[in-house]
């Protein structure tokens, strides 16, 4: 499986947010640590806010932190929330029914389910609290002082 972008950009924000502690950060702070697009942060924040995983604070001074302890997400979740839409094959989306002439008798499909289901079985174990566990190696990295764990 291939994650999207936009998946990829949610668990970093998630990984930022969880190791800056219960400070705001913004978008451009977290854009610069990745080195990644601004616009397309905008579109993940949004989205993790209206999840209600992240909670924003408008205006100056303002940003966006955790709504919940880093222990309280589950990896799995957010990648079902952010991955919905995509489909591993065209016949997994209910809009294609019966466009592929082996539907019926396909053992691939079945195949390509459980794979995926696997797939999100071991997210399912995982929780943001998890992928922020090498705190002060991450926050090195991005260059953030580690959060205190409470």
């Amino acid at each position: 499986m291939r994650l999207t972008g936009f998946s990829d950009y949610t668990l970093r924000t998630l990984i930022y947010l969880g190791l800056h502690g219960d400070g705001l950060a913004t978008i451009d702070e977290i854009a610069t640590a990745y080195d990644i697009s601004r616009n397309h942060l905008m579109k993940v924040v949004h989205h993790l806010a209206r999840q209600n995983i992240i909670t924003t604070v408008r205006g100056k001074g303002g940003g966006m932190m955790l709504a919940r302890p880093a222990g309280d997400i589950n990896v799995g979740a957010v990648v079902r929330e952010t991955e919905k839409d995509s489909h591993i094959v065209e016949c997994f989306d209910p809009a294609h029914a019966g466009c592929c002439k082996i539907e019926a008798a396909c053992i691939l499909r079945g195949a390509l389910f459980k794979a995926r289901e696997a797939f999100y079985g071991v997210l399912d174990g995982y929780m943001l609290a998890d992928l922020i566990a090498p705190q002060a190696a991450l926050a090195d990295i991005l260059g953030l002082v580690p959060a205190q764990q409470g």
